[in-house]
């Protein structure tokens, strides 16, 4: 397995991921990552990708998850954490591991139109709220060949998402309605060269490097590499405080789901150069983006690049 995607990456970064925005100077000579609402591509009505990926030790290191546009970071059950990795700009060669699908990932993924969602199954009883949302679901039942098993993990921390098969190119910037705005940072804010987020049983670690001019992630400690051995960066860190509360839907042995309410509205600090903001966030209703504004109610823009959001239980 592990030779099979070292060969998977290794032909991606040589034949170039498919990409809807080409190359940018970040102002000081070097090239600087595409960002989220930065281009209008579009193709063919397409709709981003969303792909449910396991996060627990034995899950890591991840694969493709540097090609996302935007990270998600929510609560599952017994206190750990799960990503939502969504991708519009770029799909790498392969995405995973893949795992299920959780009840507020609906409620998270209405703000886009008709998005694509990879994930390995769901709870029984979730399965038909998911069936009948604006979404189109790719699990591995309705799209085998996009799918394989890796044999250097375990099930169920060893599947694997081809995204190609699933869609023939990345569908532009233009399908990413989030409500995010991106440009030169707001007067304030307070030096800030790292931050952590605490689950019940998780944890995230948010270091500013200068040099990489991007917030360097840890998870439980350890520093976060995809498996082409390059650190997981972001551009902006987003650390949203909304209710989290139990859901209707629990795990085989009785762990019931937390709930991560993303509509509403309530507070958060946005993490970028090296500084952190006080913000509000609003999202009035489901098919929203979430805006962000500062406390004179003016726009916050973020850093260009991968856009990092952990929704942190209200206290």
């Amino acid at each position: 397995m592990a030779g099979l995607l070292a060969a998977v990456l290794t032909a991606s970064l040589a034949a170039g991921c498919t990409t809807a925005d080409g190359p940018r100077d970040d102002g000081r000579g070097r090239e600087r990552p595409p960002s989220p609402g930065t281009s209008e591509t579009h193709v063919n009505g397409a709709s981003v990708l969303a792909v449910k990926i396991d996060n627990v030790r034995a899950a890591r290191p991840p694969t493709g998850l540097n090609a996302a546009d935007i990270v998600y970071v929510e609560q599952v059950e017994a206190g750990l954490s799960r990503l939502m990795a969504v991708y519009a700009q770029q799909l790498p060669e392969v995405i995973g591991p893949v795992r299920s699908a959780r009840e507020s990932d609906l409620e998270l993924l209405g703000q886009f139109d008709r998005p694509m969602l990879a994930f390995s199954g769901a709870q029984g009883r979730l399965l038909p709220l998911i069936g009948s949302a604006p979404l189109q679901a790719k699990p591995p039942e309705k799209a085998a060949d996009a799918y394989f098993r890796g044999t250097d993990r375990p099930s169920p921390h060893n599947l694997y998402l081809r995204p190609g098969r699933l869609m023939s190119s990345a569908p532009g910037t233009s399908v990413l309605t989030t409500g995010f705005r991106f440009g030169a940072a707001p007067a304030g804010g307070r030096p800030e060269t790292s931050r952590t987020v605490h689950f019940p049983a998780a944890r995230f670690d948010f270091t500013w490097s200068k040099s990489q001019d991007r917030w360097l992630v840890a998870m439980d400690g350890n520093a976060a590499r995809t498996t082409d051995g390059k650190r997981v960066a972001a551009g902006t860190v987003v650390v949203q405080y909304v209710k989290v509360r139990r859901s209707d839907f629990h795990d085989s042995v009785g762990n019931y789901t937390p709930y991560t309410e993303t509509v509403g509205s309530g507070r958060a600090q946005v993490l970028r150069d090296g500084h952190a903001y006080d913000v509000n966030w609003k999202r009035p209703k489901a098919t929203d983006g979430t805006t962000f504004t500062t406390d004179d109610g003016k726009p916050m823009n973020f850093q260009h690049g991968q856009v990092w959001v952990v929704f942190a239980k209200a206290s």
